[in-house]
């Protein structure tokens, strides 16, 4: 099991000192265990050795009684949002002081203990997944990469091909079944190695652009392949179908 990522800065000689852990965990989901390779992030700003500030934030809508994408999801938020309500209470104790929550975003709004139910009101957007996460991971993964003409589309409306790119998890390589669109989806769980394994991948689909292969064979094309030292493995050479690019990308943000 891998442990959390740190990072340390300091600032004003040294005196104010930052610290970053990048956290695993699991949460529970129609009976079954997930985990996510960057569940929470805890952050914490030291002055000599007094703690000015500890901040705890997450990566998950398994502790919403709302998911991002706005459906409704009670079964979800009771196996879960009392495992958050603990943690909040264990660091205040240890503190002695109570959580500040923090601001209200499109996706949630924090409470002492968790997070409110906005069932009643809505959340801010009733799909804010969708309208907002696909696009910054694809603008993340091109800025891993030099500009070039020899990309497929990045969007097509019909069903898509898809294989699964493997360590753990770690995206999906996709193509549409008619068209001229191919694309790699990192799977959001996997945290940091989802976007290195997408740059290579997205590395390697340009070369098949370059050689003229059509979209809907590139899956074929890649699987046949020997990946190059550090990429991830494609898991099942025999593509899948997504009924659309839509549901494949939420498939790689949910699970």
């Amino acid at each position: 099991m891998s442990e959390a990522q740190t990072h340390v800065s300091a600032r004003d000689a040294g005196e104010l000192v930052g610290v970053r852990l990048v956290c695993p965990g699991q949460w529970w989901e129609h009976g079954r265990r997930y985990r996510a390779e960057e569940l929470f992030t805890v952050c914490a700003e030291v002055w000599g050795r007094e703690l000015l500030a500890l901040t705890l934030e997450t990566r998950s809508d398994v502790w919403l009684t709302v998911d991002t994408r706005g459906r409704e999801q009670p079964e979800i938020h009771a196996a879960n949002s009392p495992r958050l309500r603990w943690v909040l209470e264990e660091i205040s104790d240890r503190l002695d002081t109570a959580p500040t929550p923090g601001d209200e975003n499109r996706y949630a709004v924090p409470t002492e203990t968790g997070f409110a139910d906005t069932r009643l009101v809505g959340p801010a957007y009733d799909d804010a997944w969708g309208t907002f996460e696909p696009a910054a991971r694809m603008r993340r993964l091109r800025a891993l990469l030099p500009h070039t003409a020899d990309d497929y589309e990045e969007i097509t409306e019909g069903p898509v091909q898809y294989v699964t790119v493997r360590g753990e998890v770690l995206g999906f390589l996709w193509a549409a079944r008619g068209g001229s669109a191919a694309g790699f989806e990192p799977r959001t769980a996997a945290g940091e190695p989802a976007f290195a394994a997408g740059r290579a991948w997205l590395t390697s689909l340009r070369e098949a652009h370059r050689t003229g292969v059509p979209a809907p064979e590139t899956l074929t094309w890649l699987s046949r392949r020997t990946p190059s030292a550090g990429m991830a493995r494609i898991a099942h050479p025999r593509p899948r179908t997504s009924p659309s690019l839509d549901a494949l990308e939420e498939l790689s943000g949910r699970w």
